[in-house]
């Protein structure tokens, strides 16, 4: 159970914070970078929902807004051992991502280019929201290179990535309303 009482601590003025082990580290530490950007992507699932109220879609983002406070609560304790007080990512939950991605990619035609961000709102939002997936998935990769961490981190942000494209084309009416990429039509 969570509770928050306080929420003005200053114990972050002198630019340190706490993780959930109690270490204190700069607040520009990669981890803390880490644990930034999977929040920042869950602001970006927040604004894409404004998009999807009253669709089976909302409750899929609703479920992964979750998986994201369960991600960032790995990520805020150093190590992979998870145990009764440790909450790790799992691979039922990268696996759930991929059902969920490729029931939607089966009612899609498939790409004969690369698809640019944009066309509706919903789908320029969930564009939005994963490149900030991708953001938090190299910041964690970075992380992972330097100190242990929970490999189904990583595994859960790519297929998240891979899951919003999907939903962008969805957004998109199927893939119908997508803009793609000409190549050099521009020059």
């Amino acid at each position: 159970m969570v509770k928050l009482d306080v929420i003005t601590t200053r114990g972050g003025d002198a630019g340190e914070t706490s993780l959930g082990d109690g270490t204190r580290v700069r607040k520009d530490a990669l981890r803390v970078e880490a644990m930034g950007a999977v929040d920042e992507a869950n602001a970006a699932l927040g604004l894409l929902r404004l998009h999807t109220a009253g669709t089976p879609e909302d409750a899929m983002l609703a479920r992964i807004q979750s998986d994201l406070f369960d991600l960032g609560a790995d990520l805020c304790v150093p190590g992979t051992e998870g145990g009764e007080m440790r909450l790790r990512m799992v691979p039922a939950q990268s696996r759930r991502l991929e059902e969920e991605m490729e029931a939607m990619r089966a009612e899609q035609p498939p790409l004969r280019s690369f698809v640019l961000p944009g066309g509706s709102p919903g789908a320029a939002a969930a564009h939005m929201a994963r490149t900030l997936a991708r953001r938090a998935e190299r910041t964690c990769v970075a992380l992972a290179a330097e100190e242990a961490l929970n490999p189904e981190v990583v595994r859960y942000l790519n297929r998240l990535s891979d899951l919003l494209f999907v939903l962008s084309r969805r957004m998109n009416d199927n893939g119908a309303g997508d803009v793609t990429w000409v190549p050099g039509a521009t020059r």
